[in-house]
């Protein structure tokens, strides 16, 4: 298969989920211990160029906080039809969030990303908190985040 046809294929199964296989995964966020209010999360997924392709789960109500999400930001548009369905509560210091969602087949072990941006109020942003790998292998193994996020695991 060609680059180009492959690049078809990934992204009709990105975009198309009812029409490729898909799997549940659960996804499971711990925070540190941090002062401060609850923390905004955005969980995505990015190609193989880092380019973003799609909204897993925003954690934080209020839209108007999402810009500090910034790469997730950029690469969504913050549309709401990118996170519309999948968005929840703020995460407070310390605890965790754990979701299940959907996830195409194709994507596993093709080179995608898994990335989840974090910020605070009156806090430093982090974008691209934890980026792991989308493999089979990885499933079950924590990643350590850079900022407000402890360890990231997802599960398959």
């Amino acid at each position: 298969m060609n680059k180009t046809a492959l690049s078809l294929f990934l992204a009709g199964a990105i975009t198309l989920p009812g029409l490729a296989q898909a799997r549940p995964v659960t996804l499971t966020t711990q925070l540190k211990n941090y002062g401060g209010e609850g923390a905004y999360l955005a969980i995505y997924v990015t190609d193989t160029k880092g380019k973003y392709q799609k909204t897993l789960w925003v954690s934080g109500k209020k839209a108007k906080y999402y810009k500090n999400l910034r790469d997730w930001a950029r690469g969504s548009g913050m549309k709401p039809s990118e996170f519309d369905g999948v968005s929840g509560a703020s995460v407070g210091s310390g605890r965790s969030l754990k979701v299940t969602v959907d996830l195409a087949d194709a994507l596993i072990d093709a080179g995608y990303e898994i990335r989840v941006d974090s910020a605070v109020e009156d806090g430093r942003d982090n974008p691209a908190d934890v980026r792991t790998p989308l493999t089979a292998a990885g499933a079950g193994k924590p990643a350590a985040g850079r900022g407000y996020v402890q360890s990231f695991v997802y599960d398959m």
